[in-house]
């Protein structure tokens, strides 16, 4: 075998390797991503035939004699955490968890750590960050932890794989992915080369050992898991903590799982003690609504199997210069754009010289189309300075003509505003005929309205 260096550029982005620099991935076609770095090549001979291929045939099965039984799961005894991850931990898989500094990545994974070994399971939390004083300090906040809790603070990787092959733990953290670094690759920790080396060094021993594995990454400015793209296609599951780290509540949302759905979000609140369950993630948000405000309104979304109330907020005003302002917070600038416009264009409301600011209070974002009803009814409510009732809730999505389009599921969220005191629900017509005898809507006025003029003379 013949080894030697040679230095090649890859793309932070998604890990494309070239010979020399280029202004342009050629691959995502992402601009100004490659950087220099120096890797370990190798020439070496292989036999071919013979036992290998044997062995290769030896693995081949049938289709019908792969076992479909559910994994054996592991409850984390955090109901918000164990939802995003589809019901637990799956023995022998990898997850990254991403988010901005300080927003409680560790918190929650320690606090995940203390259930799991009150549960009597061994658990290896290994920090490439932080001294054994600080995670103890850390953990001194959060209560008493068992003795089945080990510590090590290691960021090379040969080291960490022999501490893992003889504790054998059942599960893994990794704090964090971005420090850890290989002796054969000559290039700096959280450098492409090293993150993907080190992500697959933990894949083999997740597989081999059948050992669930956390590793925890920092992310960039535009807010996605730093290094190569395939960094994520690499493990079983992608966890974001999102929220502003100056307010009190967190959201973890699952973008990738391959053990369940990417469509449930967990909500947590910040305390002096750690990460707290808002188990009614709605009555949070709602908490300190004004009352006879106009600009208003509540609306309800859902994320995964979870019907979330929100309140929707609008000032209208009229514009001092030639060019109106247009602001969105927590909601699609171009969609609400879109909205404006139809509001112009199909019930002649003049808001072209008028500046709009759209708002979801209390900083969570919402992308659903079920949300287009509350904006357009919040808009029309400051624009005519006429509040929406306080016990109404509204959801359903606008069509480019006018109309109210149907959403998915809506007797969980009539169910929902029902539950919180709601008495009055506007809601695509043809979402009121699927309600039929399901009894969820008694003792509440149900508003079916099929276009937004009808919407409009609610007010």
């Amino acid at each position: 075998m013949a080894k030697g260096k040679k230095t090649v550029f890859f793309c932070q982005n998604c890990g494309h390797e070239e010979s020399k620099w280029l202004g342009q991935c050629p691959a995502c076609r992402e601009w100004n991503t490659f950087v220099e770095e120096k890797v370990t090549t190798g020439r070496e001979t292989k036999k071919t035939g013979g036992p290998v291929a044997r062995d290769a045939v030896s693995r081949v099965v049938a289709l019908e004699s792969v076992s479909t039984e559910e994994e054996d799961r592991i409850r984390t005894e955090i109901t918000e955490l164990d939802r995003v991850l589809g019901g637990g931990i799956v023995q022998g898989s990898l997850v990254l968890v991403g988010g901005d500094p300080g927003i409680g990545k560790s918190t929650l994974l320690l606090q995940m750590c203390q259930k799991l070994a009150q549960k009597e399971k061994k658990i290896l939390y290994i920090s490439g960050e932080e001294s054994l004083k600080q995670i103890r300090l850390r953990a001194n906040r959060m209560g008493e932890f068992p003795g089945n809790l080990y510590l090590l603070c290691e960021t090379n990787l040969e080291m960490i794989r022999s501490v893992i092959e003889q504790l054998t733990p059942d599960l893994v953290v990794i704090d964090s992915i971005q420090t850890m670094y290989h002796e054969e690759v000559s290039s700096a920790p959280g450098s492409v080369s090293q993150v993907r080396e080190s992500t697959n060094v933990f894949l083999q021993l997740a597989k081999g050992l059948n050992i669930a594995i956390f590793l925890v990454g920092h992310v960039t400015k535009e807010g996605t898991v730093a290094g190569p793209r395939v960094l994520e296609h690499m493990v079983d599951t992608v966890l974001y903590f999102e929220g502003d780290r100056h307010a009190s509540y967190r959201i973890l949302r699952g973008v990738k799982n391959r053990f369940g759905s990417t469509n449930e979000i967990g909500v947590f609140e910040m305390r002096k003690e750690g990460l707290t369950e808002v188990e009614n993630p709605s009555e949070y948000m709602l908490s300190g609504r004004p009352e006879n405000a106009s600009g208003s309104v509540v609306a309800c979304a859902m994320e995964g199997t979870r019907p979330i109330l929100m309140e929707i907020q609008a000032l209208v005003c009229r514009s001092n210069f030639g060019m109106p302002r247009r602001t969105a917070a927590g909601l699609d600038y171009n969609r609400v754009n879109l909205l404006m416009a139809v509001l112009e264009k199909r019930v002649g409301l003049p808001l072209s010289d008028y500046d709009a600011y759209v708002n979801i209070a209390g900083g969570i974002r919402m992308n659903e189309p079920a949300a287009d009803l509350g904006v357009v009814m919040a808009i029309a409510s400051s624009y005519k300075n006429k509040p929406v009732p306080g016990d109404m809730i509204v959801f359903g999505e606008v069509g480019l003509s006018g109309e109210i389009r149907a959403v998915t599921m809506p007797e969980q969220r009539v169910a929902e505003a029902k539950k919180l005191g709601f008495r009055t629900c506007v809601l695509p017509a043809v979402s009121k005929k699927t309600l039929g005898d399901t009894g969820v809507s008694e003792g509440m006025k149900i508003l079916g309205v099929s276009s937004i003029s009808q919407v409009l003379e609610l007010l």
